[in-house]
């Protein structure tokens, strides 16, 4: 599902992230971990084409099209199939729940600016059709009763949800979710675990995750890789990572 080939990003001196190598395969859940600052969510800026990488490359799809993504705009690669969160959330608050969903719909809208501006009937059937998809994504995600309520006013846990809900509403195949148990309770933490895990089985997803909480990652990855001030130091299931002495030390550090 996605290949990143020695990706390398500078940012004037600063070497952020330094020949990172992943495959994930189609269907997985996988996990990049590392201390604070360890470049994780750099790498998820460049799969998701906010930056574009110094050196190397990232593929999607690489086993159908061999499609080399990085330095495509954002829109394009969400296009495409990659979509995200983000690590502080980024809702549009003033509007209701389902219009936050509603306007990740508009990725995949093929009318065009004429047709909406003088509500032409197939303007109108797609804003249809996307309200509809809409309710439903928030029925699956547990937000349908709180579908009119301003998105501001939601419990953080919620949030949350209805942040994946409107990145699902772009038919995502691959789902980077940056620290989504970041500011949850232990509930909230071990309800999100089995949310995630629901909706990759929903909607045929592949998930990469960035998370700070080892009893999310442990529990729900299959894969895991671990960055270290740039550099990838362990990668293997959760299993090997938890006994991997470069992953206690850099993390717990060494007497």
């Amino acid at each position: 599902m996605l290949k990143i080939n020695d990706m390398t990003m500078k940012f004037g001196g600063v070497v952020a992230v330094n020949k990172f190598s992943a495959n994930i395969e189609n269907g997985q859940i996988v996990g990049l971990i590392g201390p604070n600052g360890a470049g994780k969510t750099t790498v998820f800026n460049v799969v998701t084409g906010v930056y574009k990488p110094t050196e190397g490359n990232v593929e999607f799809n690489p086993n159908e099209t061999g499609y080399v993504i990085s330095g495509l705009r954002p829109d394009k690669i969400a296009k495409l199939g990659v979509c995200r969160t983000f690590q502080n959330i980024r809702l549009f608050k003033e509007l209701s729940v389902l219009d936050n969903v509603f306007i990740g719909s508009h990725l995949r809208l093929k009318s065009n600016l004429l047709s909406s501006i003088f509500k032409l009937p197939s303007y109108n059937n797609e804003e249809r059709q996307m309200y509809e998809k809409a309710r439903y994504l928030l029925e699956k995600v547990g937000l349908y009763e709180e579908r009119n309520e301003k998105a501001f006013s939601l419990p953080y846990g919620k949030q949350r949800r209805l942040e994946i809900a409107r990145a699902l509403a772009t038919d995502p195949k691959l789902l980077l979710l940056d620290e989504p148990a970041a500011g949850m309770n232990p509930q909230e933490t071990q309800d999100l675990m089995g949310f995630i895990g629901n909706i990759k089985e929903e909607f045929d997803l592949t998930i990469f995750l960035i998370e700070h909480h080892m009893e999310v990652v442990m529990g729900i990855c299959e894969r895991i890789f671990v960055l270290d001030h740039g550099i990838m130091i362990a990668e293997g299931n959760p299993q090997e990572i938890q006994s991997d002495e470069r992953v206690i030390e850099a993390y717990l550090g060494v007497e």
